[in-house]
């Protein structure tokens, strides 16, 4: 199972598995990468021995060897793979150019994350196609309450630049202690942006800088093109501790392209007053934050970056990325046709996590049998996980052609109404099979059992609960595929698309949609569906 709803930015995910291997699909994999894609690792080495005398580094050194270092691989022309060093709660910076204003952070913009929804992966088998159902990695928000499916995400903030949204929170000192950490965190965006490390570090206090070091380089491996901060609210004094302060900023931040709409993640500044100047002493992944931290924030990476597609992962998998950086790129392809209104995703942004970090990122708390899920992060992209413990060379493919058409179709928000999973399911389905002969289609031993099983034969009830067995719901997603594939069948795709459009992102109820896209009426449509499904399975 896939997760195909988005969910807020950043949250973690659960995987005790045996270490992946995807060796088979690599070896083939390589050469077509080759074509593309180069790959120049970048030692972190050279980062650990700066950060442990960062406070005295020579800054134009330091400026010096970032800028020898990018411009090496950049002369080349080539796309780079960079490791970076990023331990567990590795403080995040901040902002982006001074110039650029400041977006509204405020609390949470998106409901936290329910729950996770995988929506049940078939356990470990030979089958090609078993990976594809991974649990969406997005729960299907409705207000109240987890169900599995997509995860409902509201709006993100602005990371355009916007003022705080709250009236002078706070008092009047507190408001401009604010201001001067803001202000510092605008030079060290622009830092980061510019590549300069020491000035990125000159902000910190010298116990900060070894784990500011890592996120630095983490973050210039993903190519990190804007970094902006805001606030919503006032820093905080913490208990016990004068002069120590706490201020939580929204991030707004893009990778690779430099004129996208940001993702935005919310961060836990630390700060101590040095006399009047505040100095940073830690940055942390917010509690608050809806999505849960992200990969960048907490490990060190070691990155990829495609055309289309950027895969990171951590040092000790970087043999991976060659063959599933073309993986992806193939997949990517496949994904944009079905990107709605007609504009994929800049970049797609791929983590391969192994054990430890399947725990960890975005959340964590997922079946053991999820391989892979969508995860919503602002901005109009979702980030997209695969469980290394699980993916086999055998349904990487499919799995990426799946998760990456989530990516590409659903809407910034979610998608709200639980009855729409067969739809959003059915579609990633479609496009994972990839043109396949319907006879062919794996799950089909699963819809008969579906149907022999008690399915009441509605659309809009075939949704797994979070709990059913891992045939119930091979044989919801099968459903949902052999939906799609019949009005592809009788409409073309384009029309289908149009279809997933007004209903997914419009919110038309499948009866107005069906009206207006196809001009004939839904209850006809779905009842010839359901007959197909029948039909197919025997």
């Amino acid at each position: 199972m896939t997760d195909g709803d988005e969910q807020p930015p950043g949250r973690t995910t659960d995987g005790d598995e045996p270490r992946p291997t995807v060796d088979a699909a690599d070896a083939s994999a390589d050469k077509a990468s080759a074509a593309d894609t180069s790959t120049v690792h970048v030692s972190a080495s050279a980062d650990r021995a700066a950060d442990a005398s960062a406070d005295n580094a020579n800054a134009a050194d330091a400026r010096a060897d970032d800028t020898h270092a990018e411009n090496a691989a950049t002369s080349a022309g080539v796309d780079t793979a960079v490791d970076t060093i990023a331990p567990a709660p590795a403080p995040a910076p901040a902002p982006d150019a001074a110039s650029l204003p400041h977006f509204a952070a405020g609390p949470a913009p998106y409901p936290v994350p329910l729950a996770h929804v995988g929506e049940q992966t078939r356990a470990v088998r030979t089958r090609r196609r078993w990976p594809l159902w991974t649990a969406l990695g997005l729960a299907l928000g409705l207000v109240a309450g987890a169900v599995p499916g997509v995860l409902l995400r509201q709006s993100a903030p602005d990371a355009a630049g916007r003022s705080a949204a709250k009236d002078d929170p706070g008092t009047a000192a507190q408001r401009r202690l604010g201001e001067r950490m803001l202000a510092l965190l605008d030079r060290q965006g622009a830092a980061l942006v510019g590549a300069d490390r020491a000035g990125f570090l000159a902000i910190a206090e010298p116990a900060a800088r070894p784990a500011l070091g890592r996120r630095y380089a983490s973050l210039r491996a993903l190519r990190v093109t804007t970094w902006r901060s805001a606030a919503d609210g006032v820093p905080e004094a913490v208990a016990g501790r004068p002069g120590e302060w706490r201020f939580v900023v929204t991030v707004g931040y893009c990778f690779v392209v430099s004129d996208c709409a940001p993702s935005s993640v919310e961060v836990g500044t630390r700060w101590r007053l040095a006399g009047e100047e505040p100095r940073l002493t830690a940055v942390d992944p917010s509690s608050t934050d809806p999505a849960g931290v992200r990969p960048w924030q907490v490990n060190d990476l070691a990155v990829a970056v495609g055309k289309r597609v950027v895969v990171a992962t951590t040092p000790a998998q970087r043999s991976k990325l060659p063959g599933l950086l073309a993986q992806a790129e193939t997949a990517a392809r496949a994904a944009d046709r079905y990107a709605i209104g007609g504009r994929p995703p800049d970049r797609y942004l791929v983590y391969y996590a192994g054990k430890g970090e399947w725990q960890r990122w975005y959340g964590g708390g997922r079946p053991k049998w999820t391989a892979g899920y969508a995860v919503g992060v602002g901005g109009g992209r979702h980030d997209v996980v695969l469980n290394a413990q699980i993916v086999t060379p055998a349904g990487i493919d499919d799995l990426l052609r799946h998760e990456l058409t989530h990516a590409a179709s659903l809407p910034d928000r979610g998608y709200a109404d639980r009855a729409d999973w067969w739809l959003v399911e059915g579609l990633a389905e479609y496009a994972g099979a990839d043109g396949q002969p319907v006879h062919r289609y794996d799950g089909l031993s699963e819809v008969r059992d579906l149907l022999r099983g008690g399915w009441s034969g509605r659309l809009d009830a075939v949704a797994p609960a979070d709990d059913a067995s891992d045939d119930r719901v091979g044989g919801a997603y099968g459903v949902g595929y052999l939906a799609v594939r019949h009005l592809v069948d009788r409409y073309g795709e384009q029309r289908m698309l149009d279809f997933y459009r007004a209903v997914v992102h419009r919110g038309r109820t499948p009866e107005q949609a069906a009206d207006e896209v196809f001009g004939d009426p839904w209850s006809m449509l779905h009842d010839d569906c359901v007959a197909y499904v029948r039909a197919v399975v025997g």
